[in-house]
């Protein structure tokens, strides 16, 4: 799954601390969304929307047929 949080977090001039710290959760765990290592729980996905007053399909990209997708 991809998504726009690193894009969103630059453009209001936030660094990964800050983000984590108005999110109650810790730096690596914001580093590791953008990256694409960590797909957060349904509650932080609507925590982060709510963050960027965005909608989570605005945030989160996900493609259907992906490699853990059974066939």
């Amino acid at each position: 799954m991809e998504n726009k949080v690193e894009e969103l977090r630059k453009r209001m001039r936030l660094n990964q601390g800050d983000l984590a710290k108005a999110l109650k959760v810790s730096r690596q765990t914001i580093s590791s969304i953008e990256t694409g290592k960590y797909n957060p729980s349904l509650e932080l996905a609507f925590a982060i929307s709510d963050y960027f007053r965005k909608s989570i399909e605005e945030i989160f990209i996900y493609e259907r047929g992906g490699k853990n997708e059974k066939k």
